[in-house]
């Protein structure tokens, strides 16, 4: 088993030294500017931290899924822009990845110069975690730093290669990784009990081995989003229109049969006659779905008994929203769990990344929560117990 515990910045003297940092700036831009800075901010304490010791700072990070063809509009220069005004510094931003352009500027870099190189994914041995290329940025460090959690669960040559080409570099977890692994560690490991988990979004395959893993050790799990609706039919139940996990509803049976009372199922739900904005809803009963109808969010019973299981627990882990939040008329359940969450006196709330923690930050309640991750995919297989490639490359700390 991989070590959780990993050396961090604190453990490693920065001074003078040029630190590569694998950062998350996959932030969402719209007409040439950052939409959202939140994940561009999640990381300023690690590279305000170097830069108070004396550090030369290269930034690295992927924007998006460029190809050959759009690449202008996945290029990294308005993330420099908003780097530099949050920083309230200057911030060099050079248009290759690896090359004679890069090991220039980084050759004349001063302890507390910022360095941000082109989107990892412009070069195509990225995802392909290659040699070469790890071996190239490897070569621009004396220290490397992945404080890049959701990133982490990819093997790519800037996340996992760069230290296993160069064994030797220094290798070391931002504060923001560190953070990550300390409180979704303490979910899996050893949460305060009760032990609730809240599950939605669409499809049961994606989150099958968390389900498993979570099994084991939450004490109740609500299930809501379009995962309930296989559920609900895999019991018999007519779901409509409503979207189900076909293939899996075998496995939501017998999921079911071993979950016992654990697994809690919405009663009502609130049912759409289409997928729109303005469409007409009722909310119903889960047992008398019309055959026409789409269940889009969960009803107000559903909310009401969420919140009595969740009103007494001490450790609570959710991922996915309770039905499609992004229309305002069926974004109330997921809404509403938020607000359940953040009233949880002295309780553990971790949102587990994605549209969850899109949903708390849209609701103005993320600063509510014990912890909102930056890694949807990241914090799920996390969970599940796999290894994430970016934590297992780190240097393990002391126990």
């Amino acid at each position: 088993m991989v070590s959780h515990r990993k050396q961090t910045v604190r453990d490693v003297d920065v001074k003078d030294k040029r630190v590569l940092v694998r950062v998350d700036f996959n932030v969402p831009i719209q007409d040439g500017d950052v939409a959202d800075d939140t994940r561009i901010r999640a990381a300023l304490p690690t590279i305000r931290y170097l830069l108070d010791r004396g550090a030369k700072i290269i930034l690295m990070s992927h924007l998006g899924r460029p190809t050959p063809e759009d690449r202008e509009q996945f290029k990294m220069d308005p993330v420099a822009r908003r780097l530099e005004e949050l920083l309230g510094r200057p911030v060099r931003k050079v248009n290759a990845v690896v090359g004679p352009e890069v090991e220039e500027a980084v050759a004349h870099m001063a302890p507390g110069d910022v360095l941000l190189l082109e989107n990892t994914r412009f070069e195509p041995g990225e995802k392909k975690n290659d040699p070469e290329l790890a071996r190239r940025l490897a070569a621009l460090a004396d220290i490397y730093v992945n404080d890049a959690f959701g990133s982490a669960h990819r093997a790519h040559a800037s996340t996992a290669g760069v230290k296993q080409v160069r064994p030797d570099l220094p290798a070391v977890a931002g504060f923001l990784m560190e953070r990550e692994l300390e409180m979704l560690g303490r979910v899996l490991g050893s949460p305060q009990r009760p032990f609730v988990v809240v599950l939605g979004g669409a499809k049961i395959a994606d989150k099958i081995g968390v389900l498993r893993r979570l099994l084991q050790t939450a004490d109740t799990i609500l299930i809501g989003g379009g995962m309930a609706n296989t559920f609900l039919k895999a019991q018999g139940l007519e779901v409509g229109r409503s979207l189900v996990d076909e293939e899996a509803l075998d496995l939501a049976r017998r999921f079911l049969e071993q979950a016992g009372d654990k697994i809690v199922l919405p009663v009502d739900a609130v049912v759409a006659d289409r997928f729109a904005p303005d469409a007409e809803a009722q909310v119903v009963a889960v047992e008398r779905v019309p055959p026409e109808g789409m269940i889009l969010d969960i009803g107000p019973r559903t909310v009401q008994n969420f919140a009595d299981v969740l009103s007494s627990a001490r450790t609570v882990f959710w991922n996915g929203p309770m039905g499609v939040f992004e229309f305002p008329r069926f974004a109330e359940g997921t809404f509403a769990i938020a607000r359940v969450l953040a009233g949880l006196e002295g309780a553990v709330t971790v949102v587990g990344g994605g549209d969850s923690a899109a949903a708390v930050r849209q609701a103005g309640l993320a600063d509510r929560m014990t912890h909102v991750s930056t890694g949807g995919g990241a914090s799920l297989e996390f969970l599940e117990g796999k290894e994430l490639p970016g934590v297992a490359v780190l240097d393990d700390g002391s126990a």
